[in-house]
């Protein structure tokens, strides 16, 4: 068994154990079972329950994982835990998170707790907040964290060793140093691990790594998170166009980066919404649907009066009526392993304009084979079917166009849309159903009206 499916058994085993302390009312077995998650395990625990069971296990949760639970779970639910929290407990809550967590549930506070909050801070500390707030959440800005521990190039390891202890508190992902100068600008990088096992009589300068490069602050979460996995980084630290030292990202926020954009491809294929409370209301969940619903309606109404106009046709040849389903659903598969590849491509960075020409023929080459070998398949189950070699032909043409016209929509339609803005995970899979659908009634039940009954 795999260490996901491991985990995926512990909350589930978590959510059943829960489940049944709430049904029988044993309280203290209730918290017994949360007092061992973390908050991240309490996040996750939180969102699979219902809202009544959910409000029940909020209220058991220690204050000491209050803020960090908040930290966790996604927008929606969050507002719900808010709302039935008083302002003491929210304060409480979230006095003790770092900047960074706290810049990122700072605006779903109440704005008495809010302000109280930030009276509680010293000066120091709000101002690196409101630096952290200033910057878009999906950047390099909107991850830093300004807790760093920085040392100046002219000093020994003995001089860094005793400003450690006089620290004291030092920032929970700690394995590198920042040399910085005297205005704070960043030089370079010192390993916790040399200041440890190196003479403590060498100087900063003498191992300072210079070529580990900062992250510019308007660098998109994105492709901070392609740097952590191109060069196994741990920590990074980050600056401004000038090359002052602003703080640092750590590999916690980046695996969270990591989720979210695979939870944000999967459900707004669907379009669904990942902030969005599974457990919300029924109208509410069905309300939010009618959108994208209606738009799927508009598309699929299109796909249907191209068929329309041949239903004289279809009423002459029901046999095209049995089998145009399975061109479409061909051209649509086809399609869809395209787009799924060119959205995921465009999200790691590896499809771009210098090889999307690339791309471009190799998927049109392959849709080309696939409809070559399948056409022969399916005109033969045709001929059988039906005993009409001129229907398998038709088949075989409208299967060929089809699934080459999906590979090229499916290359293309996420160029297009990106160009114009739009999200290609949140409306390609919407425009090419539409696109392979018009195409393969129009190859299917044009060349069956065209070669079955005209001639």
């Amino acid at each position: 068994m795999t260490r996901e499916n491991q985990q995926e058994e512990k909350t589930a085993r978590h959510h059943d154990r829960v489940s049944e302390a709430l049904d029988s009312g044993v309280q203290s077995q209730v918290e017994d079972l949360i007092d061992n998650l973390s908050g991240a395990e309490i996040g996750d625990l939180l969102e699979s329950l219902p809202q009544t069971k959910r409000l029940a296990v909020w209220g058991l949760v220690s204050p000491e994982q209050d803020g960090d639970v908040l930290v966790e779970v996604n927008d929606e639910v969050r507002a719900g835990l808010i709302r039935d929290s008083s302002s003491a407990e929210l304060v409480n809550a979230v006095g003790d998170l770092d900047i960074d967590d706290l810049a990122d549930i700072l605006n779903d506070l109440p704005d008495d707790v809010i302000a109280e909050v930030l009276t509680a801070m010293d000066r120091a500390d709000r101002e690196r907040l409101a630096q952290v707030m200033s910057y878009p959440e999906d950047s390099a800005g909107g991850l830093l964290n300004p807790n760093v521990v920085t040392v100046r190039p002219d000093v020994s390891l003995d001089v860094v060793l005793r400003y450690l202890r006089l620290r004291g508190e030092l920032p929970e992902v700690f394995d590198h140093l920042f040399v910085v100068d005297r205005r704070g600008y960043y030089l370079g990088q010192l390993k916790l691990s040399d200041v440890l096992t190196k003479d403590i009589t060498n100087q900063v300068s003498d191992l300072i790594n210079t070529d580990s490069k900062p992250l510019p602050v308007e660098m998109s979460a994105r492709q901070v998170a392609i740097e952590f996995e191109h060069h196994d980084l741990i920590s990074a630290p980050v600056t401004d166009q000038d090359g002052y030292l602003l703080g640092q990202i750590t590999i916690d926020d980046v695996v969270d980066v990591i989720r979210e954009q695979g939870d944000h491809m999967v459900l707004t294929a669907a379009g669904l919404d990942e902030e969005s409370d599974m457990f919300a209301p029924i109208f509410q969940t069905a309300r939010r649907r009618w959108v994208w619903l209606g738009v799927n309606l508009i598309t699929t109404l299109l796909a249907a009066l191209v068929l329309y106009y041949f239903q004289p046709t279809l009423d002459q040849l029901v046999e095209l009526a049995v089998l145009f389903p399975i061109v479409m659903s061909m051209g649509g598969i086809a399609g869809t392993q395209t787009l799924t590849l060119m959205i995921r491509g465009m999200a790691t960075g590896h499809v771009s304009a210098r090889n999307s020409m690339d791309i471009l023929r190799r998927e049109l080459a392959v849709g080309i084979l696939n409809g070559l070998v399948f056409s022969l398949i399916i005109a033969a189950i045709a001929y059988l079917w039906y005993g009409s070699i001129g229907l398998g032909v038709v088949m075989a043409i409208a299967i060929v166009v089809n699934l080459v016209a999906g590979a090229l929509a499916g290359a293309l339609i996420p160029v297009f849309l990106k160009k114009m803005s739009i999200d290609p995970a949140l409306a390609g899979g919407v425009v090419l159903t539409t696109v392979t659908d018009v195409i393969g009634i129009l190859a299917f039940v044009g060349l069956g009206s065209y070669l079955l009954i005209t001639t």
